[in-house]
């Protein structure tokens, strides 16, 4: 193959992970990558609340159908942006290896503890509040650095909780009038999939491709999806998983931050340690 299509979002994180994926693919297979852009739902009704409309699929749309047509060989989004269900016809090829998954607080200089947070994360909010009691929340939208821009110019509010794996990939270490705070996993769980760059195919192309990718980050992807998956969780749940080596760590709006122990039986059989994982925390009946 020469030349391969890769179908992504036309923001700069988007192209930014899209052209890593060119790099990689291009290392693994010899090929040449070419960009197809595309405007996505998300992206066009930038005045929606994704938490009442349902995030999920407002950005992985258009990529998909254009994956169906055959105008792409694989598209590129964030892992957290991915569906649980999988379009007919289509299969999640495999991830780059996964970078750094925390969240991290954003917070105008010289505030210590913002009485005001912008984000429209269910997940993001409940755990906020936890740190700072009397917070205020409001939405907040944009690349990511609108978003920043806005904090620092008092636009929306006092702060705002961003991916510290798309701050790196946009090279952001720091930004005038704003200063960053990384949140371990005992602060703040972050999303499903946070911090992996996904790659989906057609499903006649997924054999062919999965060696290609990195098997330790799809192991651990595969857990937490199966945890969303077995919850039925969208973007109308405060739900966050990170599987690291051998520990869960788990938040779920009625049981808070949780730790489990795991191993390599439960990478190894997902589905059956998703339904046991979240029975024993009462997640399930």
């Amino acid at each position: 193959m020469n030349k391969f299509v890769l179908a992504t979002r036309q923001s700069p994180l988007a192209l930014a992970q899209t052209e890593r994926v060119a790099a990689w693919l291009g290392r693994e297979l010899g090929c040449g990558c070419e960009l197809l852009k595309l405007v996505t739902t998300g992206d066009r009704q930038a005045d929606w609340s994704l938490e009442e409309k349902g995030g999920k699929g407002l950005f992985t749309h258009e990529l998909e159908a254009a994956l169906l047509r055959g105008d792409a060989d694989a598209a590129v989004h964030s892992a957290k942006d991915l569906p649980g269900e999988m379009p007919a016809g289509l299969a999640l090829a495999g991830y780059l290896p996964r970078e750094d998954a925390r969240d991290v607080l954003v917070l105008r200089t010289g505030v210590a503890a913002p009485r005001t947070l912008a984000t429209g994360s269910p997940r993001r909010r409940m755990q906020a509040a936890g740190l700072f009691p009397d917070l205020e929340f409001s939405e907040i939208r944009g690349n990511v650095d609108t978003r920043l821009k806005k904090v620092a110019d008092r636009h929306v509010a006092d702060g705002t909780i961003l991916a510290a794996a798309g701050l790196n990939r946009l090279r952001i270490e720091s930004w005038p009038g704003v200063e960053f705070h990384a949140l371990g996993w005992d602060t703040m769980v972050p999303a499903v999939g946070q911090g992996a760059i996904a790659i989906q195919c057609r499903t006649a192309d997924a054999g062919r491709l999965g060696a290609v990718f990195d098997a330790a980050t799809a192991r651990g992807l595969a857990l937490e999806r199966a945890l969303q998956s077995a919850l039925g969780g969208g973007c109308h749940t405060a739900f966050g998983a990170y599987a690291a080596p051998d520990t869960l760590h788990l938040f779920h709006e009625r049981v808070g931050r949780r730790t489990v122990p795991i191993s390599a039986d439960d990478f190894a059989h997902p589905a059956e340690a998703a339904g046991q994982i979240l029975r024993r925390l009462a997640l399930l009946p």
